[in-house]
């Protein structure tokens, strides 16, 4: 969520910022800067109510105790008349105070300087990319085929059980599911995050602290008897550990991980692009999280880049690295790098991982700060990637490693799973 004090300052600079993710910010936040004015106004008159409530319950006190009951009765009718009225006032900017957080909530966060201009993914910014494009011999599959050719994956089964998007994984690729799950916990954890086994259910309190709601709520799981939330992504459970938290400056950058089954609607999702893995309502992830110092958050995010590079680059899956353009980018983030690997099978890109700065957005919402130099409390910045999303990984992992005699599998996940080739 902006801060209020820097839409009040740099309106226009925050209007011409979303105007990159084509948000039309002006007539919310001027919406918002009214509603402002009138709760400042509203507060400036119950403050000076309190304090002449205050002042009069002194004098009261004092006219009691002198035997001046008649000037004591006075006061005391007028200091409740005065407590009637801060009632009213203070009533009156809690609505004040509830309108102006459903307006802000519903504003996008600021895009960084460096973000390109773009509408369409077409316009994202191709910053990287390394690794040969493998080429496959005569009758090379998509991975569905593979899947069903090995007896990998049922699709159909998913479907008799829950519906589409909910696939079985069965024998070698359940093995090799768990592999990839502890190879990419095992590499957070030795470059210094600490693993985290969150609740896969969250509360509204926590979908809104970092920005799931209300801009998703249509695309998450919803148990409406509870009213609680499946979780998209280990980032909602992890980041909310710190909701309410001043932490210490010495802490920073705090450095979490976790592996989670995410859920997602995916409502309106169809067609031969999102056939077999290239789009799951449920799915697994490692999540990397860090809480970082302000000054040094963008230094954090080229480091979560590299690592994430570094995960594919073990996994032999050529990839490219792309710099979202505001149109492309989520509701919360700041700066989003994409990571996409590419699938010879189907001979497209397919995105397997995200790495975002959110800087004060979710902490503003999360009320998570921190002790500056001089005291004064202040809001830390968040961050989070994949590091990785199974089922695209996957996909191309079958796709690009199939050869005639079977399926071959990355080393670096031989002594995780102790199988050198599918078959």
């Amino acid at each position: 969520m902006l801060q209020l004090n820097y839409i009040r300052e740099k309106k226009d600079e925050a209007i011409a910022r979303l105007a990159i993710k084509n948000f039309d910010a002006r007539p919310v936040l001027e919406q918002v800067l009214e509603l402002d004015n009138d709760r400042r106004k509203t507060q400036n008159e119950l403050d000076a109510i309190l304090n002449e409530a205050n002042t009069l319950a002194k004098q009261v006190g004092e006219l009691y105790k002198s035997g001046k009951k008649a000037e004591g009765d006075e006061l005391k009718n007028k200091s409740a008349s005065l407590k009637e009225n801060s009632k009213k006032l203070e009533e009156k900017l809690a609505v004040i105070e509830e309108q102006q957080h459903k307006l802000l909530v519903t504003v996008p966060n600021t895009p960084n300087m460096q973000v390109p201009k773009g509408k369409t993914p077409e316009e994202n910014e191709n910053v990287y990319q390394e690794g040969e494009i493998p080429k496959l011999y005569d009758g090379a599959k998509p991975h569905w085929e593979l899947a069903s050719q090995y007896d990998l994956i049922d699709f159909e089964l998913g479907v008799k059980l829950t519906g589409a998007g909910f696939p079985v994984y069965k024998g070698k690729m359940a093995r090799l599911q768990r592999a990839l799950i502890n190879y990419f916990l095992d590499k957070a954890t030795a470059a210094g995050y600490l693993e985290i086994q969150p609740p896969i259910m969250v509360n509204e309190a926590s979908g809104y602290a970092t920005g799931q709601l209300p801009d998703k709520e249509g695309q998450m799981y919803h148990s409406t008897i509870d009213n609680l939330y499946l979780i998209p992504t280990a980032e909602v459970p992890i980041t909310n550990i710190y909701r309410d938290v001043i932490v210490k400056a010495d802490q920073l950058p705090i450095k979490n991980c976790g592996y989670t089954p995410c859920f997602r609607r995916e409502a309106g999702s169809y067609g031969a692009h999102v056939r077999g893995l290239n789009r799951l309502h449920q799915f697994d992830k490692v999540e990397i999280v860090q809480i970082a110092h302000p000054d040094k958050s963008y230094e954090a995010l080229e480091e979560m880049r590299n690592y994430v590079a570094g995960l594919l680059r073990e996994l032999e899956l050529p990839f490219r690295i792309l710099k979202l353009c505001g149109g492309d980018m989520s509701f919360a983030s700041a700066l989003t790098y994409d990571f996409e690997t590419y699938s010879a099978a189907q001979q497209k890109w397919l995105e397997v991982s995200s790495v975002s700065n959110f800087e004060t957005f979710q902490s503003n919402r999360l009320k998570l700060r921190f002790k500056g130099a001089d005291g004064k409390a202040v809001l830390a910045h968040t961050l989070n990637g994949s590091a990785l999303a199974l089922p695209r990984i996957v996909a191309t992992m079958l796709e690009n490693n199939q050869t005639a005699e079977g399926i071959r599998v990355p080393k670096v996940l031989v002594p995780y799973c102790g199988l050198e080739i599918i078959n």
